[in-house]
């Protein structure tokens, strides 16, 4: 009798006659008792930088390397440096020379970016040749490349046996930068932003940030912590690596250095740009952390945070990046105390790995608190002279020096007066550095295999998963019933990789024909369901076509709600810094999670029902999610029926907002996520005239016609969609 009803009738004839067993046997949608939400680890307290973070050497080189390029590229990613801002001119000044005999100094200053300018002092042998070179980014003390502790603190060092000397012991950065110097080496000691000259963005912001600033806090022209530089990836300690990046350049080009004899040493968070640095730039031959390599704390300020970072990794694993080539630190009585045993043996394992296990050392000093004294110093010193061939006799002792005063040091003055400050700058260069991140990427969308390589990589470190890691799932059966065409069933799909389950719902026919169906939605599971607990119409016309449909509670959905009420914020970090990178530098954002409990889904769906690939609907809500997981979905989905309601990442002025995801502007927001389903079937609704022309620019490039936009009436919506999907 088939042939006497259209599939819409013969529906509709189903819901008739099956809605009331359906609803009789099943009093509630519940996967778990009420009031018990799923065994799932996202629910737990958020990480935070003071958690252990452990190192886990590889097993083989080869599993390091695929580590190393992941790891590298979520670095780039998340400093905002993928790509890379343009090389601009360096415009590079040097003057005020000082003589002191068998050692000069001399005042720099010059362009990382436009109008942005690096400052430090350059100290250079007086021997002919080229030198060996160290780049020294200062750190987290008082007055920076200015710093001096006085009389009375530099006695009490001597009495400890920290320092040697009452004048050069008031300035470990001196005495270092001197002493070098007096060993061969040409060094630049640099400010690290809002320190002594670096007076463009002040110590307020990019060290004392705590409270985000209404006027900043813009769709355009937006400042520095704001919800939009998070959205477009641009932090303090973005900037501060880029301008370590620009004082490389420098150093390398001066005429006496040999650029192949480079080393970076810093201690504190000039530690934290020493191990950034030498992790992402190939030039620097030898590395020299000190005080900061630790699985303790990963970095108290907001210039050592950025979002997305740390998830999943942390600063032992980082300084790892540069082995094989030669890593000195130091440990003190700070958070790098258990370094000798927490930490250090792995990165020893690692080495020997590569044949190199005296290429790395790890001086323990616990006898002193977090310091650079002159201990750690001349241990650096015969680092140096061992790995940068200085040919010194060892051991090298410190000798005394002409402690220089803030005014002598100082590189701005009438000739060379301090450039544009402030506020407006700040804005302009965030202004320039967007611009320039958007002209750059520009260039990868002249063809499909650019785009998938700068966008989709990215945008999988924005997600911070794909099918390919996306875990091992099981079904955990709770409810079943049987029906004469179909069979309901409740569970948990479990995520044993991750330790994450979600509360989902099957309809499943008793003769498979199709692919089977997600239905993702803001309501989650119950999605699938009319108000009155039945069926949607199109659900059962999907089921009447012989696909399963499923319906999820992604993270903080159905199930996962102890009150019932929808969340509204997303949870972050407590501490009195209102700083994004403090929650989203170490936790997935509940955005991302909710994309994980999608791939999650997939993989559910693929095994269960033994499918290459599985279908996707979402019409009310969950557009955003679903386009996200078109980036990281790997092949595993076939035809799309979305509605993105034209939402933009770059539109969200909070943070905390449920959707926000740090990166999510940058990379052509949510259509530059979805134009990674091409060349799949996509049915498309609710987006802007640009963002359809964006999507329908990969389609073009990939050959596919397999995509339909759909401007009709938003009561035809679910109909149509469901229809185009049931001809796919």
């Amino acid at each position: 009798m088939n042939h006497l009803f259209p599939s819409v009738i013969r529906s509709g004839f189903i819901c008739c006659l099956l809605i009331l067993p359906l609803l009789a046997s099943c009093e509630s949608l519940h996967a778990l008792p009420l009031g018990q939400t799923p065994d799932d680890i996202r629910l737990g307290p958020l990480k935070d930088l003071n958690g252990y973070f452990p190192f886990t050497p590889p097993k083989t080189l080869a599993e390091w390397r695929h580590r190393v390029k992941y790891l590298r590229e979520r670095m780039l990613v998340a400093l905002g440096l993928a790509p890379m801002p343009t090389k601009t001119p360096l415009h590079a000044v040097i003057h005020g020379k000082l003589d002191f005999g068998d050692y000069t100094v001399e005042k720099v200053y010059f362009e990382s970016m436009p109008g942005f300018y690096v400052t430090g002092s350059l100290y250079r042998p007086k021997t002919n040749g080229k030198h060996p070179a160290v780049l020294s980014p200062h750190g987290h003390w008082p007055g920076g490349r200015f710093m001096d502790v006085g009389g009375d603190a530099v006695k009490a060092d001597i009495a400890s046996g920290a320092e040697r000397y009452a004048e050069g012991g008031r300035s470990p950065l001196q005495a270092r930068c001197v002493e070098l110097a007096r060993l061969g080496c040409v060094v630049f000691l640099y400010d690290m932003i809002g320190y002594a000259d670096s007076v463009q963005i002040p110590y307020s912001i990019a060290h004392g940030f705590d409270k985000q600033r209404r006027e900043t806090n813009t769709l355009r022209d937006w400042g520095l912590f704001s919800p939009q530089a998070e959205a477009h990836l641009q932090s303090v300690m973005g900037l501060q690596t880029w301008n370590s990046i620009r004082a490389l350049d420098f150093l390398s080009r001066l005429p006496d250095v040999d650029s192949h004899r480079i080393a970076v040493t810093g201690a504190s968070g000039g530690g934290t740009q020493t191990f950034i640095l030498c992790a992402i730039d190939m030039r620097p031959a030898v590395a020299f952390p000190a005080v900061m390599v630790s699985t303790a704390m990963q970095g108290g300020c907001t210039c050592e945070n950025a979002s997305d970072l740390r998830i999943g990794t942390s600063n032992v694993e980082f300084a790892a990046l540069f082995a094989p080539k030669p890593l000195g630190m130091t440990a003190a009585n700070d958070w790098t105390k258990e370094m000798p045993t927490k930490g250090y043996p792995e990165l020893k394992q690692l080495y020997a790995l590569y044949g190199k296990p005296r290429n790395v050392n790890l001086c323990p000093f616990l006898q002193f608190g977090h310091n650079y004294n002159m201990v750690s110093r001349e241990a650096m010193y015969g680092w140096m002279n061992e790995h940068l061939h200085l040919n010194a006799t060892e051991p090298i002792e410190e000798k005394d020096y002409h402690l220089l005063s803030s005014q002598e040091l100082t590189v701005w003055d009438k000739d060379h007066p301090v450039p544009t400050e402030g506020e407006k700058f700040e804005r302009r260069l965030l202004a320039w550095w967007n611009a320039d991140s958007q002209k750059n990427l520009s260039r990868s969308l002249k063809d499909e295999k650019s785009y998938r390589r700068v966008y989709g990589a990215a945008i999988r470190v924005l997600i911070g998963r794909s099918m390919v890691d996306a875990g091992a799932v099981e079904w955990i059966p709770k409810k079943t019933d049987r029906h004469s065409s179909f069979t309901v069933e409740i569970g948990l799909i479990r995520n044993l990789t991750y330790h994450e389950e979600v509360p989902a719902l099957l309809l499943k026919p008793n003769v498979m024909k199709r692919n089977p169906v997600i239905w993702i939605d803001s309501n989650g599971k119950e999605g699938v369901l009319n108000k009155n607990g039945t069926p949607r119409k199109s659900v059962l016309k999907l089921i009447d076509s012989g696909a399963s449909v499923i319906g999820v509670d992604l993270l903080y959905q159905g199930e996962f709600l102890e009150d019932g009420n929808t969340v509204d914020r997303q949870r972050v970090v407590g501490n009195d810094r209102d700083d994004a990178a403090f929650t989203y530098g170490y936790n997935n954002s509940l955005f991302a999670q909710r994309v994980h409990d999608i791939l999650s889904t997939i993989c559910f769906a693929r095994k269960r029902f033994h499918s290459k690939r599985v279908d996707m609907v979402e019409l009310n809500g969950g557009g955003v999610w679903v386009g996200a997981m078109c980036a990281v979905a790997n092949n595993s989905v076939n035809a799309v029926a979305m509605d993105t309601g034209g939402f933009r990442f770059g539109h969200l002025l909070d943070y905390r907002d449920p959707n926000f995801l740090p990166g999510g502007a940058k990379y052509g927001d949510l259509p530059g996520m979805i134009a990674l389903h091409a060349p799949y079937p996509l049915w498309l609704a609710g987006e802007t005239a640009d963002g359809e022309m964006f999507v329908r620019r990969l389609y073009n490039l990939s050959s596919s016609r397999n995509i339909y936009i759909y401007h009709g009436e938003k009561e035809n919506e679910e109909d149509a969609a469901t229809d185009w999907l049931l001809h796919q």
